[in-house]
């Protein structure tokens, strides 16, 4: 019997449905303007562009330029890429336009779609950034897509790090700009640390669209991006807390896998406690429960944590003498990206590689708050249905199945359930035999590069080929992911590692074409791709027949959007395909999230060594445990932006002020007005109002006004005289000071005077800044505990951390007034000295070049003494330097390579 909510949407259609139904009439009216663009010549479609552009900025809404913008645009991507866009990716790009996020099926061509939404909301001149993953998708996007906004009339950049500064400001300024999140982000800080406006990268932020939409802003939202300095060197405590830790057992610490924590017990304590009185780290009489033991135990606990939590191999790999974090999400390396608070040394201390110094944060912003800073934001995946409440909640995003292209052909078989790990690999080595004797290529998903090698073993014994794509063959992705879809291919891939690139049947053309052209440079690439184009559809046929490519996850992931990630590799454009899912009850899923019953329900059925449940009901069960898992992460990540908000209202106040610092020419008034307020404090404190006259702590006052303003000024005599109250005193410090300035602002001069007070503005706030950041992290670790007092942790955080800005603005205003009032011209002589000093130090520099210059070996010229069979006679050349045997190649591409 159906449900009344089945039937309601057989009569009414699902919501989905009717804003799929709304966007069909424009749809029409661009198809309907085909005709009139087609006849078009290449010039007049970038005239329709500047046509466009110069309604749009005369205040014409965009949504009214749609249907000629999306026209024009579809017929300049005809032109330059041989690409016409289907129907369904002209939906996707009305959807983004109207900041949503479209939900597109893998191959459905969500590359293109952006270039709709972004060429129209480019018309206003105001810039669109397309947000990729990585840079290697960053630039390919950029490099592809560019034909067509060339085709139209627009520039298009590409940001990526370590970029020319000169670079990197030309791409913001291009009409387009592709970048990955962590460049945007990274430079959104930067760009709020500089104390000039032309040396600022960014311009206010507009509209962006996200690609893997699911993965930036939600996978990647609890990791906030930092710029922090280096802090104080504790490598040799973390050395010895990481011998003490391997000596706990079981009793000693709780673990909670759910939650991802782990604690001492009581009798864990008192062990420590004598451990580290040993190893001389706890000083005699000092027991952890005191004060003076709280940076200790804070670096036990990350001890702790690194050794029992963290799983080399999977959380991390060790290369190159460096621990490197792995995405739980994609399965790829995240290099350059460390733990915070001392974890990430307590990893390199469990593994006895080199530990570096921590760092102070200098400025951070979490990925939720930067996204939030743009005026219109729009998205692009494959998977967003499953967490559509967090995206409107926390965006304001809503989530558009767009329809496929053609009807999707894949065959998503229901899971089958083992008892143990062991028989279900035996399940899933006995599923990939039979495949690959059909010649189906098959995709095997992991959670780890332990299991993706353990299951490369199985497979090597059974003389089946294989390609492992992990974290170790991060640099092959690319080529390995293009492979995957060939006649009998089996790839074993970590968790999603190659999103973005598509698994074609048959192989990609594309790539087969650059290795051929690299192999022989000379060869014509029209005749290759005609060739191998030829060879691949050929292969495709036979793949199809054999059914398809083939996706077999060895385990369910918490999130349901990761396992319809790796689902939807398969079936891509009507493509036929298939997808199944093996498990057993010693799956972390099943094991955390509660299998007792399924395991209770298995034992009863009497199931035999070997076999597997295949039940629908199983799906729905393991989908429930899921959405659970799901729920409890969007709690945790909603909780974290609500403390975030309180640091990201004062960030914006601090970075706005910093921004109107730096477009003010003249800041003589708020100094002013900042050393009235601090005369204000001062009387108030040493002059309490309603107080006598014999109250009064006028030798106090001179004093701090002495230190403060920079005036030697009688107060006491001045409180001595007749009928003089608070405010007398308030005026005559006021008029003594504005004096002080003036004749500090002529001998300055006033240009110089205007730009000093700019920059010590600048630099105190970003002092002040940095010290209010670390003490609001102090802040926050600690605020938890308040809860065990029946105390709200979010409203202690605000109100402590709203006193805590306060007290940061008034110590700004005093330190700003204090540093203005000490500065002072210099004399001729030490101008003159300075001078010397900077030229002695030039010349040194000049000689040390050009010593170096001789040094080097002119390209032809080998550097004297060297022999080729002796490395010591090579000197020490950096990598990039030139090779000392004078080919005038780089050291690294010639004997640097052997070396």
């Amino acid at each position: 019997m159906l449900g009344i909510g089945t039937i309601a949407k057989k009569v009414f259609g699902t919501a989905n449905d009717r804003k799929v139904k709304t966007v069909r009439p424009l749809v029409e009216k661009i198809n309907a303007l085909e005709p009139e663009f087609e006849a078009l010549t290449d010039e007049g479609i970038k005239d329709k562009t500047e046509e466009l552009a110069t309604r749009a900025m005369g205040g014409e809404s965009l949504d009214a330029l749609l249907p000629e913008a999306f026209a024009n645009c579809r017929e300049a991507a005809k032109r330059a890429l041989g690409l016409r866009a289907f129907d369904t990716q002209l939906m996707g790009g009305i959807f983004l336009h109207q900041g949503n996020i479209s939900e597109m099926k893998t191959g459905e061509g969500k590359t293109l779609v952006a270039t709709f939404p972004a060429y129209l909301n480019a018309l206003t001149g105001k810039g669109v950034h397309i947000v990729t993953v990585n840079d290697y998708l960053a630039r390919r996007d950029a490099e592809w897509m560019s034909k067509v906004y060339a085709a139209l009339g627009m520039t298009t950049g590409v940001v990526v790090p370590q970029q020319p500064a000169e670079e990197k400001k030309t791409a913001y300024a291009c009409d387009v700009t592709y970048a990955t999140n962590n460049e945007l982000g990274f430079d959104y800080l930067r760009d709020n640390m500089k104390s000039e406006l032309d040396q600022m990268f960014q311009r206010p932020h507009h509209f962006a669209i996200v690609d893997e939409v699911d993965s930036i802003l939600i996978d990647e939202a609890r990791t906030p991006l930092i710029i922090s300095g280096p802090a104080q060197d504790r490598s040799e405590m973390y050395a010895a807390i990481d011998k003490v830790v391997p000596t706990i057992d079981e009793s000693h610490y709780t673990l909670d896998e759910k939650s991802r924590q782990v604690t001492f017990t009581d009798e864990g304590n008192d062990f420590l406690e004598q451990k580290l009185a040993e190893a001389e780290l706890l000083p005699e009489g000092q027991t952890l429960y005191d004060p003076e033991s709280a940076t200790l135990v804070h670096h036990v606990n990350q001890a702790l944590r690194a050794h029992k939590l963290f799983v080399k191999d999977k959380d991390y790999i060790v290369r190159d003498d460096q621990v490197v974090l792995i995405d739980e999400f994609t399965g790829r390396m995240m290099a350059g990206r460390r733990l915070s608070d001392g974890l990430h040394q307590a990893l390199e201390a469990k593994e006895g590689v080199s530990i570096k110094a921590e760092n102070v944060t200098m400025a951070s912003v979490t990925f939720q708050n930067y996204f939030r800073l743009y005026e219109k934001l729009g998205g692009m995946t494959g998977t967003a249905a499953t967490e559509a409440d967090e995206f409107q909640e926390i965006y304001g995003l809503g989530v558009v199945e767009v329809p496929t292209n053609r009807p999707v052909a894949r065959i998503d078989e229901d899971d089958q359930v083992y008892r143990t790990a062991r028989e279900k690999f035996d399940g899933i080595v006995h599923e990939i035999k039979e495949a690959h004797a059909m010649g189906q290529p098959i995709l095997v998903g992991t959670t780890s590069i332990e299991k993706s090698e353990y299951l490369a073993n199985l497979l090597a014994a059974e003389n089946i080929t294989y390609n492992v794509l992990n974290a170790r063959q991060h640099e092959q992705e690319a080529q390995i992911i293009a492979d995957a879809g060939k006649l009998n291919a089996v790839t074993i891939a970590t968790n999603m590692a190659g999103r973005g690139t598509d698994i074609q049947l048959g192989g990609n053309v594309e790539m087969r074409v650059l290795q051929a052209l690299a192999a022989d440079p000379d060869a014509d690439p029209e005749a290759l791709r005609e060739a191998i184009g030829a060879e691949v559809a050929e292969e495709k046929e036979k793949v199809k027949a054999a059914g398809g490519l083939f996706v077999l996850a060895t385990e369910r992931h918490e999130s349901r959007r990761i396992d319809n990630q790796l689902r939807g590799r398969s079936g891509r454009q009507g493509d036929p395909g298939r997808s199944a899912f093996f498990l057993s009850l010693e799956d972390d899923l099943m094991r955390i999230f509660g299998s007792d019953r399924l395991d209770k329900v298995l034992s009863t059925l009497g199931m035999k060594e070997g076999e597997a449940i295949v039940h629908p009901w199983v799906n729905k069960s393991l989908e429930r445990a899921q959405a659970k898992v799901e729920g409890r992460n969007f709690d945790i990540r909603k909780q974290l932006l609500k403390f975030d908000d309180v640091m990201n209202d004062q960030r914006k106040v601090i970075f706005s002020q910093r921004r109107e610092i730096m477009e003010a020419q003249d800041l003589s008034d708020v100094a002013k007005d900042m050393r009235d307020q601090v005369i204000d404090d001062l009387v108030a404190d040493f002059m309490p109002p309603k107080t006598y006259a014999d109250q009064w702590d006028t030798e106090g006052l001179q004093t701090a006004v002495m230190e403060t303003l920079g005036i030697d000024v009688p107060v006491k005599d001045w409180a001595a005289e007749e009928g003089v109250d608070d405010d007398d005193i308030r005026e005559r410090l006021e008029d003594a000071a504005d004096a002080f300035m003036a004749e500090k602002a002529e001998a300055f001069g006033e240009t110089t005077m205007r730009s000093v007070e700019k920059q010590l503005l600048l630099q105190t706030i970003d002092t002040k800044w940095r010290e209010h950041l670390l003490t609001l992290e102090h802040l926050r670790s600690v605020v938890g505990f308040r809860s065990y007092a029946q105390r709200d942790p979010l409203n202690e955080y605000k109100t402590e951390g709203f006193q805590l800005f306060e007290r940061m603005l008034d110590g700004l205003r005093s330190d700003v007034t204090a540093k203005l009032s000490q500065i002072r011209p210099m004399s001729q002589e030490e101008q003159e000295r300075m001078i010397a000093q900077l030229r002695q130090q030039q010349a040194a520099a000049a000689a040390q070049v050009a010593a170096e210059q001789i040094a080097a070996p002119q390209p032809g010229q080998a550097r004297e003494g060297f022999d080729e069979n002796d490395p010591s006679t090579w000197g020490n050349p950096g990598r990039n330097d030139p090779c000392p045997c004078g080919s005038g190649k780089k050291f690294k591409h010639c004997h640097g390579r052997l070396a």
